[in-house]
């Protein structure tokens, strides 16, 4: 665990994720409603929202996704995944995935903080290589160069965001070392 300004970062086991959807599904839908691109559509449902964090949860519980979140006094208020690429080839990889901090809590080093955990999670399991793609004109995007993300470039029109119009997707991936985490 890691300690932040009253917030606690955290990994989830499959029960615990399951017991964190209503917490997770609220960030998913603030995290839409706000503008973020992050696969869903200002139309979807806390149904469809839910029936993602189920699907997220039992991942955990097969142990393909190592699930973050971020807890403060008033409960989760971040979240971030961890995907092993399952790939024999590819051993040494790990894509990070869905880095959402609700709106409340942001500017906080929250995003951050879950991040750094995915790090150092990603190369205890001897995942030294990390890509993530995010909105080219979100927020996300100067986190990642802060921590040193290296960024590869911007595919135009990769997606869209929740109101329908077009969405660039910037890459980066990390290579990281032991002092680094």
């Amino acid at each position: 665990m890691t300690e932040l300004d009253s917030v606690t970062i955290e990994q989830l086991d499959g029960d615990a994720a399951l017991a964190a959807i209503p917490d997770l599904t609220e960030i998913l839908h603030d995290a839409v409603a706000n503008g973020a691109s992050v696969g869903f559509m200002e139309w979807n449902t806390q149904d469809d929202f839910e029936g993602f964090w189920r699907g997220v949860a039992a991942e955990v519980t097969a142990e393909r996704i190592l699930l973050f979140v971020a807890r403060d006094e008033s409960g989760i208020v971040g979240t971030a995944q961890l995907h092993p690429t399952a790939k024999p080839n590819q051993p040494h990889r790990a894509e990070i995935a869905k880095v959402l901090v609700e709106s409340r809590a942001r500017r906080r080093g929250i995003g951050e903080a879950l991040m750094r955990a995915a790090e150092a999670a990603a190369l205890a399991l001897g995942r030294d290589l990390l890509v993530l793609d995010t909105d080219e004109a979100g927020a996300a995007r100067r986190l990642y160069n802060r921590l040193g993300w290296t960024e590869v470039g911007t595919i135009p029109r990769y997606a869209l965001m929740p109101d329908g119009r077009d969405c660039g997707s910037t890459f980066f991936y990390k290579t990281l070392s032991r002092e680094a985490c």
